[in-house]
């Protein structure tokens, strides 16, 4: 089995909350998670903006950045992106090689009780990249809450809390207050936080757990932004604040950072599948991976500051979503919804999805079930001359493919 292979093989082993795979592989590989200075970035929404962002501003500024993201919307390299461009295949196959080598001796040897997550191997993969690479500063995505996620072995100059919302509530809690005590485990001793605009009850938390160790806690609203980003969208000016904030704190670790450097990487920032329009066949295509409530009330947001009225909506959501949630603030702009079933195991079936949002839908809303996305991306074509595309990443990407 190929390295790349025995990686995506993984996925079949789910989700592991915990650290103790982690720090047993980075341990075996000698530490490269210490090779190179990190920020990390959590959050329920805009992690990736703030991430992408953030590291664009580090290349222009002259450093050697890289950024880890999750997941990927086509390719397995787009995770890893070394001086904003993704890492060749080769060296990818390379380090995942080392990576399961390693991972298989420790099984062997008992070290590992079994083989870890596709997430934590992916994650030991980057670390061994930047390594490799002789990254400077690495800026890193947290994959799902925090204190237990796998790039939590970081010990990073500063931290980012996006937002808190409503998302994987029966992993992280059912109150805002639980999942943002789960997203503040990022914070580590005499570091320093920003966070992004919140409800109250969240901020408490971030603001006590700062309190309890010594952390120093930055409002990104301080900062008004002297520049729109290139990423569209209201919730991008606030994600354009965190990523500001951050930038401007890294200058107390000695990280030169010139107001051009953060400039340019708000303007010259990429973040594919984040209202990306495309023109297909005769309709305005509009793509965004809204995978949760607070997701689809930006997109909703966005389809009103722009007047789009009448949209065909294509929808694909993973079965542990909020797909209530999502379809509430979405229908108003519909006049036809095609849903569609993801290619991914957690996927919700599209017939099952079709069935919730008829029972939601206006009576004038045409709500339809085609299970394959490229077909469900057609119908919706011949429907309305503008058509939203949204949900799940795993549909996000797929259709992308076919767009461009």
């Amino acid at each position: 089995m190929t390295p790349l292979a025995f990686l995506l093989s993984l996925e079949r082993l789910g989700m592991k909350f915990g650290l103790e795979n982690m720090q047993t592989i980075c341990a075996a590989l000698d530490h490269p998670e210490r090779a190179f200075r990190s920020v990390i970035v959590a959050g329920t929404n805009g992690k990736g903006s703030v991430t992408a962002m953030t590291s664009a501003a580090l290349a222009a500024a002259g450093f050697r950045s890289a950024r880890y993201t999750s997941p990927h919307l086509e390719r397995l390299e787009e995770r890893f992106v070394i001086a904003e461009r993704e890492v060749a295949t080769a060296d990818l196959e390379q380090a995942a090689a080392t990576v399961q080598q390693v991972v298989e001796r420790l099984v062997r040897e008992r070290a590992l009780e079994q083989l870890p997550t596709f997430f934590e191997c992916a994650t030991a993969i980057a670390f061994e990249l930047f390594r490799r690479a002789a990254v400077e500063v690495a800026v890193v995505e947290v994959g799902l809450g925090g204190r237990l996620d796998a790039t939590n072995v970081l010990t990073p100059m500063a931290a980012a809390i996006t937002s808190i919302d409503f998302d994987h509530k029966e992993l992280l809690g059912e109150t805002l207050a639980a999942i943002a005590r789960e997203k503040a485990g990022v914070i580590k001793s005499e570091m320093t936080v920003v966070r992004g605009p919140m409800p109250d009850d969240a901020a408490d938390v971030i603001a006590q757990v700062c309190r309890e160790r010594g952390a120093r806690l930055v409002d990104a609203s301080r900062d008004a932004l002297a520049v729109a980003p290139a990423l569209e969208g209201a919730h991008q000016q606030a994600n354009a604040a965190v990523a500001v904030s951050l930038l401007k704190e890294l200058r107390a670790f000695g990280i030169a950072m010139p107001d051009a450097a953060i400039h340019a990487g708000l303007t010259g920032v990429r973040w594919p599948g984040r209202l990306e329009r495309f023109a297909w066949r005769g309709a305005d295509v509009l793509l965004d991976a809204a995978h949760n409530p607070a997701g689809a009330r930006a997109l909703a947001q966005y389809l009103d500051d722009k007047g789009w009225r009448d949209v065909a909506i294509v929808l694909g959501v993973m079965r542990d979503k909020d797909a209530t949630g999502m379809l509430a603030p979405l229908l108003p702009y519909a006049t036809a919804l095609v849903c569609t079933t993801p290619p991914n195991p957690r996927a919700m079936p599209a017939l099952e999805l079709a069935a919730l949002a008829a029972s939601l839908a206006p009576s004038d809303v045409r709500v339809s079930s085609i299970d394959d996305p490229a077909a469900a991306l057609a119908a919706a074509c011949q429907h309305a001359a503008r058509v939203v595309a949204a949900g799940s990443i795993f549909l996000i990407g797929p259709l992308r493919g076919i767009l461009r």
